[in-house]
């Protein structure tokens, strides 16, 4: 396969996670759609931002503001206020599908969709780390677990997570990619 130098476009999607205090995180997403080979150079099409703040205790998006900072459309900023109809989704089982059918298409905006679909996987992730965070001494029973179960083949009520939890694992900071399963020693 032969490559130009200059790549055709280049997108980029960033998300950002801040612990708000109070049981809550925030969490910002930005997209930003670039034609390096366009005058001037590296020419931006569309740089978009997309915020939550989630309460922690059910993983429910209390706000949400949409914004663009660079578009192709004078009228594409319009579509932003739909974006607030984020606030009352949990992010859980649904969440996608609740995105889908609020968002996609002509009733939203296809760059702050992706946005809004990139963001469930982060706040997870950002929950987790707060929770890691705030934790303390970690604990390796299986039920301080629960809410990541059936989020992947590693969370399956049958996968490797828990049998890693049994074994003597205990979640939280460490190597990366955490051992495995017979590196671990029953308690």
């Amino acid at each position: 396969m032969t490559r130009a130098e200059l790549p055709l476009h280049r997108r980029t999607i960033t998300v950002t996670a801040y612990d708000e205090g109070g049981g809550e995180i925030s969490v910002e997403a930005e997209l930003r759609d670039e034609r390096p080979w366009e005058e001037p150079p590296g020419g931006v099409v569309h740089r978009m931002v997309l915020a939550v703040r989630v309460r922690l205790a059910d993983m429910v998006i209390v706000a949400a503001e949409a914004g663009m900072k660079d578009f192709p459309h004078a009228e594409c900023p319009l579509i932003a206020p739909a974006f607030d109809g984020l606030v009352g989704l949990g992010v859980a089982a649904g969440y996608n599908r609740a995105v889908q059918d609020r968002f996609r298409g002509v009733s939203g905006c296809t760059h702050l969709y992706e946005l809004a679909r990139a963001l469930g996987p982060a706040v997870v992730q950002s929950a987790i780390s707060a929770r890691n965070r705030a934790a303390g001494p970690r604990s390796h029973d299986p039920r301080a677990t629960a809410w990541v179960l059936n989020s992947c083949h590693i969370w399956a009520p049958d996968g490797v997570g828990l049998r890693k939890l049994d074994a003597g694992w205990i979640p939280g900071p460490g190597p990366r990619p955490v051992p495995e399963l017979g590196t671990f020693d029953r308690p």
